[in-house]
């Protein structure tokens, strides 16, 4: 994963998804996360955010439940979202941004 402070400032916006490994939920997204990932690869950077081994920006971003969804763009939280989202949903949140 890269270094989580690089990518948030970067300009491209940025889609972090806060996952468990034990979370059902977190499982099911994993195909349509991938899809995003293929979908707008040069448009937005994706980040894959455990939070059992980074409590700390879990907990900066007041994780409360997984998966959580946040969408920065120039360091700003522009979406966030808790629980399974669909395929249209992240398209929307991404398509308004870009």
């Amino acid at each position: 994963m890269p270094d989580f402070q690089s990518v948030s400032s970067d300009v491209k916006p940025v889609l972090i998804d806060f996952y468990a490994d034990w979370c059902g939920p977190c499982q099911t997204m994993i195909p349509i996360i991938k899809e995003m990932e293929n979908l707008y690869r040069d448009k937005l950077q994706i980040v894959k955010i455990d939070i059992e081994t980074n409590q700390l920006i879990s907990k900066q971003y007041s994780i409360q439940s997984v998966p959580t969804f946040i969408l920065l763009y120039k360091n700003e939280i522009v979406w966030r979202a808790a629980g399974i989202q669909s395929r249209n949903d992240l398209r929307t949140q991404i398509d308004k941004l870009l």
